[in-house]
């Protein structure tokens, strides 16, 4: 008989992580979802779509909290799972708590933060320490999450596991040319050259404020360079907006969202990410997107990178804070086709290990313990 999984997941609308986990593990468990959140969503959608049985807990904030634990209580006692497995904040403190009231032997949660409460919501530690005291078992999705969780939380090693992200391993290898086309137009790129590409939320640690500036530099130099900012959104906004001020109008462009991610990058003749610190990302699912995709990159080493990013191997990887060193890197790509060449070729054969298969095989292997 197949052992029962659910997920509790909080706060999401759209994620391809949960599809593929859906996708992959249903047919080896007993699977299903507890959702909270204050409507439907396009994850439940994908789920009753897929005929994955899903449960919605409506979750609008801390008013909830009570009736949303004692619903997820019910469901738990009413399904008895052998494994529970939260995803984000809210989950890992209702879902956990739940779990442990319910019996529930093995309570699992991935960390999909690094070292954010630490540095910017110090309440939030409170929140980490007892998501970590009620798991039987944590995921970290990078070393450095780890080192977060063991040297500066102090939750005993064993309890730990090291289970990165990955992609699809075809994700860029069928990409339609009319797709990329479609993309240029949408965001006027046609005749801009060099396309600089930043995929990252506007906060103060992706680092942002640092690339903006070396763009102006460049822009000097390369009148029709366009620099495109995707997930252009964040609590970091206004500083931002105040330094695209100081560039030509249409020298750069913002995307909120654009579904088709693997198309956009591929509109990128350099892609840079430059987090201010080597713990602020968890992950940084872009740096594998760019390496994968063959993007020549400028980085920081923050998240999985520290692990696979490699400088003048598959990369140029520039100090922390530093806007002309993101400057000179942009430079050397464009300039040395010699190292432009070794990069592009190195980059996707260096991030092969990171695939939705691995990880959800490593998933899979740590739920039958």
């Amino acid at each position: 008989m197949a052992k029962k999984l659910v997920y509790i997941i909080s706060d999401i609308d759209k994620a391809l992580e949960f599809e593929w986990a859906a996708t992959y593990l249903s047919p080896y468990f007993d699977m299903k979802f507890i959702l909270l959140n204050p409507a439907d969503s396009d994850l439940e959608n994908f789920l009753k779509k897929n005929n994955i049985p899903v449960y919605r807990v409506i979750y609008r904030g801390k008013m909830n909290l009570i009736p949303a634990f004692t619903d997820v209580y019910q469901i738990l006692k009413k399904i008895k799972p052998d494994i529970v497995h939260c995803h984000l904040l809210t989950a890992n403190i209702i879902g956990l708590s739940a779990a442990k009231l319910a019996k529930v032997k093995k309570r699992i949660y991935t960390r999909h933060h690094s070292s954010y409460h630490h540095i910017y919501h110090k309440h939030g530690i409170i929140y980490d320490k007892l998501s970590n005291k009620l798991a039987t078992n944590i995921i970290a999705i990078s070393p450095i999450v780890k080192d977060i969780l063991v040297k500066w939380e102090k939750v005993p090693e064993k309890k730990v596991k090291i289970i990165p992200h990955g992609l699809p391993e075809n994700l860029f290898n069928n990409i339609n040319d009319e797709d990329i086309v479609l993309i240029k137009t949408k965001y006027n790129l046609h005749g801009y050259k060099p396309v600089i590409g930043v995929i990252s939320r506007f906060t103060e640690w992706k680092g942002v404020q640092y690339i903006i500036p070396a763009f102006k530099l460049l822009v000097d130099e390369y009148p029709n360079a366009k620099l495109v900012l995707a997930n252009a959104i964040g609590d970091y906004e206004s500083e931002i907006n105040k330094l695209l001020m100081q560039l030509p109008r249409d020298s750069y462009v913002k995307i909120n969202f654009e579904p088709n991610m693997p198309a956009l990058f591929k509109t990128f003749n350099v892609f840079v990410h430059t987090p201010i610190d080597n713990h602020s990302e968890a992950f940084g699912q872009v740096y594998i997107e760019a390496l994968a995709a063959g993007i020549p990159m400028v980085c920081t080493l923050s998240g999985i990178a520290n692990e696979c990013a490699k400088h003048l191997e598959n990369a140029i990887v520039v100090d922390y804070k530093n806007t002309d060193a993101i400057y000179n890197g942009i430079k050397v790509i464009l300039e040395n086709k010699n190292i432009r060449d070794k990069l592009i070729k190195n980059a996707p054969i260096s991030v092969k290990q990171y695939t939705v298969e691995n990880k959800f095989n490593l998933l899979k292997n740590l739920y039958d313990e």
